[in-house]
């Protein structure tokens, strides 16, 4: 009988928000394979005894596909566990595409971004009504490449919130491209670990992020928040809670 893969989004790092669907079936995996470099080692403490555990930060992408295989033909449950959500910056791409060839059956299950931990931790709401209705997530350019036109300096034309993943061992070139756009005196938050206990937070403008962040010893994990979303101090209500505004399960005072 033929087992099973099932993409894991382990969230991003408290194993308390992990979901129900990826808890139960990290306990019930025959084989783990989680990303050892990100992943909190507390979530693949949640296997069974007998589990075989691999962590994939040790192993390159044939060899994690080996594992996979061999385990599924011999009628296993594994368990690929990434960090966050597999869907942003997750590698799961390549790895599905090996399974669909060799006719594996395999599902994911979504899980809490490290952005939205990184937004938790800030307090901040990402698009608030009069100030920006649009998130840009992003990376800067490296042994990754990416399209001229998702440079950051381009995407900075926008004026949006943006959110900027694997970029803080380059804070400062980061700045000088968002400074093309946007104002010294926009504020940025740089969060390493969201939602961990060593959980770290550094706030700033433009001007001086760079310096705070270098001060700090951040050089990783980290995601960098630009946007004045993150300055504003009143806040213009939403249409949605607004008493006077009606929609399908209400009608505003006064019509």
């Amino acid at each position: 009988m033929q087992g099973k893969v099932v993409f894991i989004g382990a969230g991003p790092g408290d194993p308390e928000l992990l979901t129900i669907k990826a808890f139960r079936v990290i306990e019930e995996a025959d084989v783990i394979i989680y990303a050892g470099s990100l992943v909190n080692p507390e979530v693949v403490g949640y296997a069974k005894s007998d589990a075989m555990i691999y962590n994939s930060a040790n192993l390159n992408l044939d060899e994690i596909m080996d594992i996979t295989e061999q385990s599924v033909l011999e009628g296993k449950l594994v368990a690929r566990v990434h960090t966050g959500d597999p869907a942003i910056y997750g590698a799961i791409g390549e790895q599905m595409q090996y399974l669909r060839k060799k006719n594996i059956s395999y599902e994911i299950i979504p899980g809490v971004s490290s952005l939205f931990a990184t937004a938790a931790a800030l307090e901040a709401e990402l698009t608030l009504p009069e100030v920006t209705q649009t998130v840009i997530i992003t990376r800067p350019g490296g042994r990754t490449p990416k399209p001229d036109r998702e440079a950051i300096h381009r995407l900075a034309e926008h004026g949006a919130t943006m959110c900027i993943f694997l970029g803080v061992h380059m804070i400062t070139k980061v700045v000088d491209e968002l400074l093309t756009s946007y104002d010294p005196e926009t504020p940025v938050a740089v969060v390493q670990k969201a939602s961990w206990k060593d959980e770290l937070v550094v706030r700033g403008t433009l001007e001086d992020i760079a310096g705070k962040v270098k001060e700090a010893g951040i050089q990783k994990t980290a995601i960098i928040v630009v946007g004045d979303v993150l300055g504003t101090s009143s806040v213009v209500p939403s249409k949605l809670y607004d008493s006077h505004f009606s929609h399908e399960y209400r009608r505003g005072e006064g019509e």
